[in-house]
């Protein structure tokens, strides 16, 4: 929330090399890391995010807000089409 996008991205990154248990938590982590690579214009590695979150927990989707968002909407759409 407050843009510190690098510092957040290494504890994603940690809290998933550590093994989140809970596939949610999986899931939510690499929402956040698929937002902040969209952001950041890695676009390819905000696919693989989306893609990991939905491999994590089938049940992964955006909110109808996040995934209008005009940076990561797209990549989301893109990378979970049927």
């Amino acid at each position: 929330d407050e843009g510190q996008y690098a510092q957040a991205e290494t504890q994603l990154r940690k809290a998933l090399a550590t093994g989140l248990v809970d596939a949610r938590d999986r899931a939510g982590a690499h929402k956040l890391l698929a937002f902040i690579t969209c952001t950041s214009d890695r676009v390819v590695d905000c696919a693989a995010h989306f893609s990991a979150a939905r491999a994590a927990d089938p049940q992964f989707q955006l909110s109808r807000s996040e995934a209008g968002h005009p940076v990561w909407g797209p990549v989301y759409q893109r990378a979970l089409a049927p």
